[in-house]
């Protein structure tokens, strides 16, 4: 799909995601497990049209997880060159609940920086990891599988 521009071009129509790098304390992140294709990532999802940014991710977080949490900082910007999906990844601080399934997630974890690396695809593992860096916002892009 596209958008005539007048001038004969078209304008790509891009899916605008969000999603949490829950920060713990003692350094450990959030991840869950995903139900439809058994993926490690971090919570998160589509942005709802009246939505702001920070309100897509506490409201995700908590659907998907379980916790409920207050949003810290934008910490990086992803753009999937297959998909035409932007995510805009927040780090976010744990305020409440208790970790449990639900039907966008089998499992939901603590994980540490090694066990984010170990259990995720580059693509995912670098949005947790990016958060816990100070330096960014980063904007990175990437085919579904790899960094560009």
């Amino acid at each position: 799909m596209s958008n005539s521009t007048g001038d004969g071009q078209s304008t790509p129509l891009h899916s605008v995601s969000v999603a949490g790098a829950v920060v713990r304390d003692d350094g450990r992140l959030l991840a869950i497990r995903r139900t439809d294709n058994g993926t490690w990532e971090l919570p998160g999802g589509v942005l709802e049209t009246t939505e702001a940014p920070e309100d897509g991710v506490i409201r995700e977080v908590w659907e998907e997880t379980g916790i409920r949490v207050e949003v810290d900082q934008l910490t990086g910007v992803y753009k999937n060159t297959t998909r035409s999906i932007v995510a805009l990844v927040f780090r976010c601080k744990p305020s409440g609940g208790v970790e449990r399934p639900s039907s966008e997630a089998t499992a939901v974890e603590w994980l540490t920086p090694e066990q984010v690396t170990e259990r995720m695809s580059e693509v995912y593992a670098i949005r947790l990891l990016d958060a816990l860096d100070s330096n960014g916002p980063y904007v990175r892009t990437h085919d579904g599988r790899h960094l560009s």
